[in-house]
């Protein structure tokens, strides 16, 4: 690759504060990677239920769904910075509980199920905060690419991780992946509190209710949100939670065993990883519109092509392309939509993001397992795959007509000060339906100079 092309790939690093994030939580998120194998596989050793695979799953995502829009006002009226240190300090001291509990040969299912609900309800005030708190590390100008970037090391970590969980539960058994992972966190804690972080005015003042109810009527009322959150959220519900059954279709179905497990989550990590960094090396939101839809698309026939895979390579490459698809249509999305919010709202929205993200793969997670012991992993994951396959054609087929709101949007965000008049209809003028059509349009003959805005 020149120079001049991974430079721009790679240009939200020349901000000091990003560099420390973007290394620590390399680091830290290898071991969550390790903690997140190494957890499905405890407890799929411990009882061969599908079922209790699901239930885990639930415990440690539901938190996100009930609580993400708390974690959203949190992210909009205090100090982003410090929540992170706070969430990420909680989330080491879970994993250093989880790992003392299996090295001493204390733990259960119960317990894995408690801990996992703990995890998920830091990660509910993690997320948002997190996200909202990349435009405060490097600016509108390069937020594109870090989200990118972020995407990149986090699809990075999810090859290296599963890999070494496989090998290590193989080996020594699954407690020193806890431990791994507990240490990791030392990596990323110290780089935020190496950061140098200028104090922000408290952007909502709002009493919670209030500051609750105006972020859902903000989504409520921007159809190019509601539309990317929806198609969002069907995807988390019905196909992600594939990586739940995963140590179903590794032993039973491959026949791979725990290293074949990690082979498989590094597969779709791999992918994934492509897609992060062909996203990090564009810099605007030309084509995403497109993109988003079409990988949804590609993802739905993917998913269904490994449920019925049975030769591992095979299986193997398949996950490559799904990850990638997955990775695509998700980013995407994210970078869509923050482009297209604004800052005194970010944490609400994105913290709605997060609950159609990650707050209804719960749901999934526990239809998948009930599903899997009555009718077969195999067929729950085709299932999944079919219905993403439906709500990606409704995406599609009103994609047209949301384009002229969403260019308004990203254009107000654009203009010093301005904020577009989220909660009255969108109305575009003839130019820009023009220069939206230009801009998420598939065909990219017409140079068209892309806007610089968050993710």
């Amino acid at each position: 690759m020149p120079n001049g092309r991974f430079a721009n790939t790679v240009r939200a690093l020349k901000h000091r504060n990003f560099r420390l994030f973007f290394t620590g939580q390399l680091i830290s998120l290898i071991g969550t990677w390790m903690q997140t194998v190494a957890e499905s596989w405890l407890v799929y050793r411990l009882t061969g239920s599908a079922l209790l695979l699901g239930k885990t799953a639930f415990a440690s995502q539901i938190p996100v769904f009930l609580l993400s829009p708390l974690g959203g006002i949190v992210a909009d009226r205090f100090n982003r910075h410090r929540i992170i240190i706070a969430t990420q300090s909680c989330a080491m001291c879970l994993a250093g509980t989880y790992a003392f509990l299996t090295l001493t040969g204390r733990i259960t299912v119960k317990e894995i199920i408690i801990i996992a609900a703990c995890l998920g309800t830091v990660n509910a005030f993690d997320l948002p905060a997190r996200q909202a708190f990349i435009v405060e590390m490097v600016g509108r100008e390069d937020l594109i690419n870090a989200i990118a970037l972020n995407s990149s090391m986090f699809n990075g970590a999810r090859i290296v991780g599963p890999a070494v969980a496989g090998l290590l539960v193989a080996a020594i058994g699954e407690g020193w992946c806890f431990a791994a992972n507990s240490v990791s966190y030392i990596a990323v804690i110290t780089g935020l509190l190496m950061m140098r972080v200028y104090p922000h005015e408290k952007k909502n003042n709002a009493p919670a209710l209030e500051a609750l109810r105006e972020g859902f009527s903000y989504v409520k009322h921007t159809p190019p949100i509601l539309a990317l959150l929806m198609l969002l959220g069907l995807i988390s519900l019905v196909a992600m939670p594939y990586s739940v059954l995963m140590p179903i279709f590794a032993e039973e179905i491959l026949h791979s065993g725990a290293r074949g497990l990690g082979m498989l989550m590094g597969a779709t990590g791999m992918g994934a990883l492509m897609a992060a960094l062909l996203l990090a090396s564009r810099k605007g939101v030309k084509g995403l519109g497109t993109w988003v839809s079409r990988a949804s698309l590609v993802f739905g026939f993917t998913l269904m092509g490994f449920a019925y895979s049975r030769h591992f390579w095979l299986s193997i490459a398949i996950l490559i392309a799904l990850g990638f698809t997955m990775m695509m249509q998700m980013t995407a999305s994210n970078t869509l939509i923050q482009s297209m919010v604004p800052d005194r709202l970010r944490g609400r929205v994105m913290s709605v993001y997060s609950m159609m993200f990650m707050g209804m793969a719960p749901i999934g997670s526990y239809s998948a397992g009930v599903a899997a012991h009555k009718i077969g992993a195999p067929l729950t994951l085709a299932t999944g795959g079919a219905l993403s396959l439906v709500g990606a054609g409704f995406f599609s087929m009103y994609l047209p007509k949301l384009r002229a709101g969403a260019r308004k949007l990203i254009l107000a965000q654009e203009s010093a000060g301005a904020e577009p008049p989220a909660m009255q209809p969108l109305v575009a003028s003839d130019a820009d339906v023009q220069v939206m059509e230009e801009a998420l349009t598939l065909d990219s003959a017409a140079p068209v100079q892309p806007p610089n805005r968050p993710h």
